[in-house]
């Protein structure tokens, strides 16, 4: 069958070895000394870095890329990307393809890293006096040699100094040195955020075959063409959305919650932060909460809202909190209220409920911290049980269903204060909000009481379709 790439050539074009080298060898004759570092760069990481320090012409880089099977007279597309890059696109027409190709097919295909592409894009908006500016500014760091901005680049990555998950320096440089390239590493990130990574394709496997072709790398191409670009969430309504803070402290018989008022505090600060209108309400009873409920199921600000926040700090127990009146409300019945049926002006909206509440009968292991869970002698339902079955619904709860979550008596609990200085921490660094529930749940599974006796470990549930990647809040915040 014919791979993807031999739609570049028509069959009069495919006269023999010599002829796709003699093409190679024009495009090489069209490049200059600059456009050769530049290819070697781009090249970073798909060809060993001993062959590209010694490769001193175009046609040498061909020749790893040909070793490399990275390019071949059927599938030169690679070379084609590089082109496109370095901006030699009237060379494009020496591989029988357009610009307009390349860009059609760069979102499935695309070889140079998100990474790679950003540092090139840099040092093109880098000028000598920049580069004056940046070397001084690192002199100590650096060798004594004549660099271009792209050897300067490429050093700081050789030294550690940065890479795709570290850009510090890159930004404190460009903050001080070229602001306005800024923008390039903020777009950066947020394409980090959204990258869709398609595993490659196997040669081998490029159709599945019995008697006759089933599915053809054409079919693929336009599958994956036809998938929706957007893998994250929507972030860019009038405003970001509702935060409700249910903060249950006093009980009619059951123990005050010393401490929650710490939990709801720093959580309307940092959901303030992020954008989101917040309302806290204080020892809810159970009437009181069936109107909590009701009024934000038909709250007409979702409709111009981004994401929906409710938080409950409580007691509780097996799946279910307590009002104020010490009655048990079923979590699941909380967030039936915000299904697409129930709350149409949230449908495709990301729904986050975070739950911190006891999940048995209390104990008291030291004077400073309190149990806020107990693990029951029988094992109860399965976390997911408790959300919706229906998409973009995320539960975070204190504590794995059955054990032990705690809170401090005058700094709160274990969970939500992780939490918050987690969002606090992660969300300026672009990361979605599984990663930084997965920090969490590292932060609070390391911690243990006064004794070192006791520890726990938070769980969320999730029915999310995308990555919830929270925008950058302009202003710092400071807890």
């Amino acid at each position: 069958m014919k791979s993807q790439g031999q739609h570049w050539y028509s069959s009069s074009d495919k006269n023999c070895k010599v002829s796709f080298r003699e093409k190679l060898l024009i495009i090489d004759s069209n490049l200059g000394v600059q456009d050769v570092e530049n290819l070697k760069f781009l090249c970073i990481g798909l060809v060993p870095n001993k062959k590209l320090e010694k490769s001193s012409s175009a046609s040498d880089v061909f020749e790893h890329l040909l070793a490399e099977d990275l390019l071949s007279e059927e599938d030169p597309f690679f070379l084609a990307e590089l082109l496109y890059i370095i901006r030699q696109k009237k060379l494009l027409q020496h591989l029988n393809c357009t610009k307009e190709e390349v860009e059609r097919l760069l979102p499935t295909r695309q070889r140079v890293s998100l990474f790679r592409n950003l540092l090139y894009e840099l040092s093109e908006g880098i000028d000598s006096e920049n580069l004056k500016d940046m070397i001084f500014l690192l002199k100590d760091s650096l060798p004594k040699t004549e660099m271009t901005s792209l050897s300067f680049l490429a050093f700081l990555e050789k030294q550690g100094k940065i890479d795709e998950d570290n850009l510090t320096c890159l930004e404190d440089l460009c903050k001080t040195v070229v602001p306005k390239l800024l923008r390039n590493i903020e777009k950066y990130k947020r394409e980090k955020a959204i990258q869709i990574v398609t595993p490659p394709v196997d040669k081998e496997a490029e159709s599945y075959q019995g008697e006759e072709e089933l599915v053809s790398q054409t079919d693929v191409k336009t599958f994956l063409e036809a998938l929706p670009r957007a893998a994250v969430y929507r972030m860019n309504r009038n405003h970001r959305g509702l935060c409700v803070i249910v903060n249950n402290h006093s009980f009619t018989s059951l123990k005050d919650r010393q401490g929650t008022h710490k939990d709801a505090e720093i959580l309307s600060h940092v959901f303030q932060w992020l954008g989101f209108t917040v309302h806290i309400h204080n020892n809810v009873t159970k009437v009181e909460m069936e109107m909590v409920l009701q009024k934000q199921k038909c709250n007409p600000a979702h409709a111009d809202g981004d994401c929906f926040v409710f938080c409950i700090l409580t007691h509780g127990r097996f799946g279910a909190v307590y009002s104020s009146d010490e009655a048990l409300i079923p979590i699941r019945e909380i967030m039936s209220h915000f299904t697409a049926l129930q709350c149409p002006r949230l449908a495709e909206k990301p729904k986050l409920f975070f739950i911190q509440a006891c999940q048995g009968e209390e104990i008291q292991p030291s004077v400073s911290i309190e149990a806020d869970a107990l693990n029951p002698e029988q094992a109860p339902t399965s976390l997911q049980d408790s959300i919706p079955a229906e998409a973009d619904f995320l539960l975070g709860l204190a504590t794995v269903p059955g054990y032990v979550s705690f809170r401090h008596v005058e700094e709160g609990s274990w969970y939500i204060q992780s939490l918050c200085n987690h969002l606090k921490k992660l969300v300026p660094r672009h990361e979605d909000i599984l990663s930084i529930l997965t920090a969490v749940n590292d932060d609070v599974s390391r911690r243990v009481d006064k004794q070192g006796t006791k520890k726990q470990m938070p769980q969320p549930a999730f029915t999310l379709r995308k990555k919830l990647v929270f925008p950058v809040p302009l202003d710092a915040l400071s807890l």
